[in-house]
């Protein structure tokens, strides 16, 4: 393993609750080996990056009920493309070249999976865009 390999992996957080075992799929084993790190080390940045969206669209996210504003996260992230497209990049230049061969062999299979994972994550946190109001 080259130095930056060893870097990359050793500022990841360990999550004990992400299993391997023998008879996952590889997609399995890579989400739980790989991503589930790669999303929560990043995930102040998902956090800012989501906050930037917001803003950038007239801040409409604010004047939706709570359910509207999990669709919301959800819809971003699933439909516009280049919002998509940089958060995969936030994963991705986290992944050793190893990693990378690994998901460039199943990349369809796995974007859906890292996706999916960023909008329940930013989707468990959406405390975190609430406006404070100052009294």
């Amino acid at each position: 393993m080259n130095e930056r390999s060893h870097s990359l992996k050793k500022i990841r957080p360990q999550i004990s609750s992400a299993k391997i075992t023998d008879n996952m799929s590889d997609e399995e084993r890579f989400q739980n080996e790989t991503l589930r790190p790669i999303i929560k080390l990043q995930n102040d940045l998902f956090l800012f990056a989501f906050q930037n969206y917001i803003g950038k669209r007239k801040n409409a996210f604010y004047e939706l009920t709570v359910q509207k504003r999990l669709d919301y996260i959800a819809h971003a992230i699933q439909k516009d493309l280049k919002f998509r497209n940089s958060l995969k990049g936030m994963v991705m230049g986290q992944f050793t070249i190893e990693e990378y061969e690994i998901y460039t062999h199943n990349s369809s299979a796995l974007n859906k999976r890292m996706m999916n994972m960023v909008i329940k994550r930013i989707q468990d946190q959406i405390q975190f865009f609430e406006k404070i109001v100052l009294v």
